[in-house]
């Protein structure tokens, strides 16, 4: 196991743009040790011929038949609308002035 130093806690800190106390840096060098001795003991297990997997179960989806179905027109969804311009939806503007 390779110990993590204060200094190292601190050089990450600095290039990740995150001020740190001594007392937090002589904190966080040993959690940050364990968790490197953890993903090392990890990574030492066999997976030889493991599949890879995104889920510890198998799951089905089920995909659905494509159906066409109907739905509303323009003038229906637009029908009940507090505001329309252009047949569009009329909206508060929300990300700064003339944008």
């Amino acid at each position: 196991m390779s110990e993590i130093s204060r200094d190292e806690v601190s050089r990450i800190a600095r290039l990740a743009r995150i001020a740190l106390s001594d007392e937090e840096l002589d904190q966080i060098a040993p959690q940050l040790d364990h968790i490197v001795d953890a993903v090392s003991k990890v990574r030492q297990v066999d997976t030889e011929g493991v599949t890879p997997m995104s889920h510890p179960h198998s799951i089905d989806a089920g995909m659905r038949k494509d159906v066409e179905k109907r739905t509303l027109t323009q003038k229906q969804a637009l029908d009940q609308a507090p505001a329309v311009e252009e047949e569009r939806f009329v909206v508060p503007q929300i990300l700064g002035e003339g944008d």
